[in-house]
């Protein structure tokens, strides 16, 4: 298990609080996939265009009830990024989202709204939607004060509670795969989530976070999402800076 430790919290006067422009908050889209899926190698193409673009915080999710499925011939492949975790939240944002269906390959935009990860057009029209929208209430900022240290900064006019996430992700892996629906093909997947770890809460007044021994690896990087509790809509987000992981 990854350990870091939480070095300092501050919670700031109301007054500090300032709200920044929604429409030039990161979009976070969260892609729920799995290696096992014949339909997903086209949704994970596109998220991959998608992490190069500065304004999107783009993430894949592997669940896991894939892996237990046999296709004839081809057996059965277990997702080898696959967690019960990443299931759970999908199941979660399911529940509580008007449209909720459980399926691959699965965008959810911002934590407010679901769209079929190939459908590119309708992938832009939600996040369009998104930025526009009321719940990007918060801004996020994440400084790197020294190897492993992380200054994170949080501000806005959000009156209400919300969950603070760190998530850790490896930014591209090439993987064969040899058995399954996709049996013989070799899928590169990108922002692939490894962790979604809580480091703290926001409670209406702005706040200041710092994590140390936060050690990233050459080709991992990692993201803030400020989230109204786990499948909530996502008041505020920031890429950690470029140099961390490599």
């Amino acid at each position: 298990m990854k350990r870091f430790a939480l070095i300092g919290l501050a919670v700031l006067g109301a007054g500090a609080a300032h709200a920044a422009e929604p429409a030039k908050r990161p979009t976070v889209l969260e892609l729920f996939t799995s290696q096992s899926c014949y339909s997903c190698p086209p949704a994970e193409a596109y998220l991959g265009e998608l992490t190069e673009k500065d304004n999107i915080i783009a993430l894949e999710f592997h669940v896991d009830y894939w892996n237990d499925l046999v296709y004839g011939g081809d057996g059965r492949w277990r997702d080898v990024h696959s967690s019960p975790a990443f299931t759970a939240r999908q199941r979660a944002y399911a529940a509580r989202l008007p449209e909720g269906q459980v399926y691959t390959p699965q965008m959810v935009i911002d934590g407010q709204s679901f769209a079929v990860g190939t459908r590119r057009g309708n992938v832009i029209k939600r996040m369009r939607q998104a930025r526009n929208g009321n719940h990007r209430r918060l801004s996020v900022e994440v400084s790197q004060s020294k190897p492993a240290s992380y200054n994170i900064s949080v501000s806005g006019d959000h009156n209400g509670q919300a969950t603070v996430w760190l998530v850790r992700f490896t930014k591209a892996v090439t993987t064969r795969v040899r058995a399954g629906e996709n049996r013989g093909k070799s899928l590169t997947n990108h922002n692939i989530v490894m962790e979604v770890k809580q480091i703290g809460e926001w409670r209406g007044k702005a706040l200041n976070l710092g994590i140390s021994n936060y050690v990233l690896k050459p080709g991992e990087g990692c993201a803030i999402l400020v989230q109204d509790h786990a499948a909530g809509p996502i008041f505020g987000a920031a890429k950690c800076p470029a140099g961390a992981g490599g």
